[in-house]
C-alpha cells in the first residue's frame, strides 16, 4: 500500500432492507451490549432505599391486591391451586414482558440525546434493556419458588412435570415478542408521540385478556375463549402453570403459534426500526 492511499477500517451507511437486519453488526459490538446492561443495573438503583428489595417488594404487593379483588371480592377460582402460588406464577411471567416491552417501546425517546452523539448498532440499545431485565425477572422468578416450596412443605399437593422443561423456550418467547412488538411500536411512536399514551392503556388491557389473575378453563364461552387463543402470551402463561403445579392446559399447537408470532414479531419490528433510525435525529 502506498503512502498516500487511504485504507478505511469502518465504514458507517444507513441501514437499507439489502444489507438484512444489521443482526452481523449487533453481533460484532455485542460488548456494547453488556455496557449498556450495566448502565440500566446501575441507574434503576441509584439513589433507591429498598435497592433490589423493590423486585420482591412489588410482587407480594401485587400477589396480596389479587388475592383481596379477584380472590375475595369477585370469588375467581384458581383450578384448586394455592391463591399466592397461581398469581405470582402469572405475575412474574407477565411484569418480565411488560417491563420489557415498556422499555423497548421507548428506545428512541430514552436515547435521543445518545444517538445524536455517537453513532452505534441501535438495536443494541433495545436488546440490552430485554437482557437486563432478566435480573429483576430471575429475583421475582426466586421470590415464585421460595412461595411454592412453602407450599409443598405444608402438604399442599402440586404437581410439577416435564413440561417445566420447557421453561427457557417461554421465557424466549417473552423476550422475542416484546422486543419485536416494542420494536414496531418505538419506530411508530417517534413521528407520533400521541401513540405512546394509547399503547400504554393496551398494554393494561393486554394483562386481562391474558391468564394471569384467572385460570383459561373459567372462561367458558366458547366465542372468548377462542378470543384468547389468539393472544400470544395465553400459550405462555397456561404452559408455565401447567408445567410448574400441573394444573391448567397445554397444546403445542397453541404454543406453536406463539413461536410463529414471536418470530414474525421480531423480523417486522428490526426492519421497521432499522428503516426508522436513519430519520429519527431529523424527526426530533
Amino acid at each position: 500500500m502506498k503512502a498516500n492511499d487511504t485504507y478505511w477500517t469502518t465504514e458507517i451507511s444507513p441501514n437499507t432492507y439489502s444489507r438484512g437486519l444489521g443482526l452481523r453488526e449487533l453481533w460484532q459490538k455485542k460488548y456494547l451490549i453488556w455496557l449498556f446492561i450495566r448502565r440500566d443495573l446501575t441507574v434503576q438503583f441509584k439513589q433507591t432505599i429498598f435497592g433490589f428489595g423493590w423486585y420482591f417488594i412489588s410482587p407480594l404487593f401485587s400477589v396480596v391486591m389479587y388475592m383481596i379483588v379477584f380472590g375475595r371480592i369477585a370469588n375467581i377460582p384458581t383450578d384448586d391451586i394455592p391463591q399466592p402460588v397461581f398469581y405470582l406464577s402469572g405475575i412474574c411471567l407477565w411484569e418480565y414482558f411488560s417491563s420489557c416491552l415498556t422499555s423497548v417501546s421507548n428506545t428512541f425517546q430514552t436515547n435521543a440525546g445518545l444517538y445524536g452523539k455517537v453513532y452505534f448498532p441501535r438495536l443494541v440499545s433495545p436488546v440490552s434493556v430485554v437482557l437486563s431485565s432478566m435480573f429483576r425477572f430471575s429475583l421475582q422468578l426466586g421470590t415464585f419458588v421460595i412461595v411454592y416450596l412453602i407450599f409443598v412443605f405444608k402438604g399442599v399437593s402440586l404437581c410439577p412435570n416435564w413440561y417445566l422443561l420447557l421453561f427457557p423456550l417461554l421465557v424466549m418467547i417473552l423476550q422475542g415478542t416484546a422486543l419485536g412488538l416494542g420494536l414496531i411500536v418505538t419506530s411508530l411512536t417517534t413521528k407520533y408521540r400521541d401513540l405512546t399514551n394509547v399503547f400504554g392503556t393496551l398494554v393494561s388491557l393486554w394483562m386481562y385478556a391474558t391468564p394471569i389473575v384467572y385460570p383459561l378453563s373459567y372462561v367458558t364461552n366458547p366465542t372468548l375463549h377462542k378470543i384468547m387463543l389468539l393472544n400470544p402470551l395465553t400459550a405462555v402463561i397456561e404452559a408455565f402453570k401447567y408445567g410448574a403445579y400441573g394444573a391448567g392446559s397445554f397444546s403445542w399447537t397453541s404454543l406453536g403459534y406463539s413461536v410463529i408470532c414471536m418470530i414474525v414479531l421480531v423480523v417486522i419490528g428490526t426492519a421497521l426500526f432499522n428503516r426508522k433510525q436513519k430519520f429519527f435525529i431529523d424527526t426530533i
